[in-house]
């Protein structure tokens, strides 16, 4: 694949954040139990991930109790998103939320990558890239401010 593509494939997963957020929000309001709501998210989410695996190539899912215990921490990380984002959202307002979720992922990438943090590429903070995260920022707190 070619960097198109993979920036093509990344805002897709971006644009699919808040319609995720909004959707298990409005089911977790709906049935009146975020925390179920992000039971069934799991579930589905499991199923197509399922899906994918058996097409992709099953053998890998052995290699797993190889790799290192605390990898599996993004687990944790992804439920402890869903379940705050299903049970804040309705009350906090859906761009709210993905506004601070933006925002700490803008923080959290910089640190990833500067100082090479999980097996990532090390991108240094250069006072370049540092304004280019600021304005980004201050872009998402635009778009914020310019509805109220």
């Amino acid at each position: 694949m070619s960097t198109p593509s993979y920036a093509l494939i990344m805002l897709a997963a971006g644009i699919g954040i808040p319609i995720l957020a909004a959707l298990n929000a409005s089911l977790g309001k709906t049935i009146s139990a975020p925390a179920a709501a992000s039971v069934v998210l799991f579930v589905v989410a499991f199923l197509t991930s399922l899906a994918v695996v058996l097409v992709t190539g099953p053998q890998a899912i052995a290699k797993v109790a190889g790799a290192p215990k605390h990898l599996l921490l993004a687990g944790c990380l992804i439920a402890f998103y869903v379940l705050s984002i299903t049970y804040i959202a309705p009350h906090f307002g859906i761009g709210n939320a993905v506004f601070f979720v933006l925002l700490g992922q803008l923080i959290s990438a910089a640190a990833i990558d500067h100082f090479g943090l999980f097996g990532a590429n090390q991108t240094p903070i250069t006072l370049t890239r540092a304004a280019g995260i600021a304005v980004m920022a201050f872009g998402v707190f635009l778009t914020q401010i310019a509805g109220h």
